[in-house]
């Protein structure tokens, strides 16, 4: 088939855009990554914006791993990770599994509440007293019971239920299978794509844990790594008697937002098939 020449210049123009575009989420990432590697002394020479280091140093990730709170706060979120996207999936799919069933009674109304949650909210007070009250300040549940169950979740698994073969769901009650036997030995097999798209959401929601972390912890022992990452960002620069071997502020918070973001990073890439398919799936479907 023989393109013509505006069908080409189209093109150009979309490849163009397409290239600035990376260019625009790379660039960042490259100097992050940059900084974190460089002495110090490049770092002063080149006033601060490196993207290609001539020497590499890993001195800040060392420092950072050994004379520092990051793997405290490192083995605190993986914990809230792991634990808290559990929970959210077992919850999440408890309660979208009984909504996407249209004979349910009263239907309608629990489906108002849960879109009624996505525009209004209890505020900060009134949930800060709500934790408080059942006793989970100062511990690692108050940064995972709160949001054990968010709405726009349980709206997209509800609607890939739905998009589920009727069929499937009457053979089985034909064949004395209750419902919580159908969900967990036919619906929740077919539902990998949109478990993981949802387990993504929830995994990087605790990854990024912070707010509810300064507002319900006071226990520097308990703080998850978004936290301790946001201390050395405000730090000042502690200048050493070498300034070729100085640690500075600079590098040391670059360094941080490395170990921050690596984790979700790797996964990614894994899930993104995943991922996609779940999104669409459990949007158009329903």
């Amino acid at each position: 088939m023989v393109r013509g020449l505006d069908e080409k210049i189209f093109n150009a123009i979309i490849y163009v855009i397409l290239g600035i575009c990376g260019l625009v989420a790379i660039l960042p990432i490259l100097y992050v990554v940059s900084v974190s590697i460089t002495p110090f002394g490049e770092v002063l020479r080149n006033g601060g914006f490196i993207l290609f280091p001539k020497e590499i140093t890993f001195s800040a990730y060392r420092t950072l791993l050994t004379e520092s709170n990051i793997p405290k706060a490192f083995q605190i979120t993986v914990l809230i990770t792991v634990i808290g996207t559990a929970l959210n999936l077992v919850l999440t799919g408890l309660m979208a599994y009984p909504l996407s069933r249209r004979n349910l009674p009263g239907r309608n109304f629990f489906l108002l509440m849960i879109v009624f949650t996505l525009l209004f909210s209890g505020g900060l007070i009134p949930t800060y007293l709500v934790v408080k009250s059942m006793g989970l300040l100062d511990s690692i549940w108050a940064m995972i019971l709160p949001n054990a169950v968010w709405s726009f979740n349980v709206l997209i698994m509800k609607s890939f239920f739905e998009g589920l073969p009727e069929e499937l769901f009457e053979s089985a009650r034909m064949d004395g299978a209750k419902e919580f036997r159908i969900l967990l030995q036919i619906v929740t097999p077919l539902s990998v794509p949109v478990l993981l798209t949802v387990g993504l959401f929830y995994l990087v929601g605790h990854w990024n844990e912070f707010f509810q972390a300064i507002f319900y912890v006071t226990d520097r022992t308990l703080y998850p790594l978004q936290v301790v990452v946001r201390e050395i960002l405000m730090q000042s620069q502690q200048p050493l008697e070498n300034a070729e071997n100085m640690m500075p502020t600079q590098t040391m918070q670059m360094a941080s937002v490395m170990i921050a973001s690596l984790p979700v990073i790797v996964i990614y890439p894994f899930l993104q098939k995943h991922f996609t398919k779940g999104m669409l799936l459990g949007s158009i479907k329903g």
